[in-house]
């Protein structure tokens, strides 16, 4: 749980971002990279402080993007992004990120690709604090198309829900599983075999997963601790052959765990 701040601490933390944000006209983004921080833990911070957002003002007022496209057609690579943003996905009012682990950077590359070709839009790419990375690009347009498809600021306050257009055709199921499983997934060795889990704080994104799962054939465990778990050897093998999952770290140590089926 974050420390609550003293008087004193605030007044320094409002100093400090006051002058950056208001005296020196520096954008959210600049902010982040000085600050080493995510960009929407800064703009959470300037609500917090009582300091007013205002991207008009910015010199490169870079969260207005008119190069971004939005997508016209449901397809398994965006049915794959929906699940990567349901898994560590985040948007602030202007911006999308992903947040991902400091030991993926070949899965970065993976999602920077994927959002290239879907918003035709470069992101930035950065490091934040102990090493992790964030996959971002601002556009105050996407934000509110995903918004509309029923993405929401806050995962686990809202509770968020798979998107109905995804539950309607399975090749958008595997796609969604893929992108949720490649941020919200894991693989475990057990004494005899391995078990993936998928994990997510929000119920009804969780019985979702479940539900998909049995869609396309699956038999999941259930809902334990924010948690649903795929263990059947046949299960296994064949979720990693047909999902795909694009994040090495997980291939690597299915790759490593799946030699225990032989013994």
């Amino acid at each position: 749980m974050p420390v609550k701040w003293s008087k004193e601490v605030e007044l320094i933390k409002f100093q400090e971002l006051n002058d950056l944000y208001v005296t020196q006209n520096k954008t959210i983004g600049e902010i982040g990279k000085i600050l080493n921080l995510a960009e929407a833990t800064v703009y959470n911070r300037l609500l917090k402080l009582n300091i007013k957002p205002d991207r008009y003002s910015k010199r490169s007022c870079n969260n207005i993007n008119n190069f971004v496209t939005i997508p016209c057609i449901h397809t398994n690579s965006l049915a794959e992004f929906f699940g990567i943003m349901l898994g560590d996905g985040c948007i602030s009012p202007t911006q999308v990120m992903v947040t991902l682990g400091n030991k993926e950077l070949d899965y970065v590359e993976h999602v920077s690709k994927l959002i290239t070709k879907l918003f035709s839009v470069i992101p930035k790419i950065y490091i934040r604090k102990r090493g992790y990375y964030v996959v971002s690009f601002g556009s105050k347009k996407a934000v509110e198309w995903l918004l509309n498809n029923k993405l929401v600021m806050n995962k686990v306050k809202n509770q968020v829900k798979t998107p109905d257009w995804i539950l309607k055709k399975k090749t958008f199921m595997r796609g969604f599983l893929k992108g949720f499983f490649d941020t919200d997934g894991s693989v475990y060795r057990l004494r005899f075999g391995v078990q993936l889990a998928f994990t997510n704080r929000s119920r009804p994104l969780l019985d979702d997963i479940a539900n998909t799962l049995k869609l396309l054939g699956y038999y999941p465990s259930k809902i334990s601790r924010f948690q649903v778990y795929v263990t059947r050897k046949r299960q296994v093998l064949r979720f990693f052959r047909n999902i795909n999952p694009a994040n090495i770290k997980h291939r690597d140590r299915f790759d490593e765990f799946v030699k225990y089926y032989s013994h």
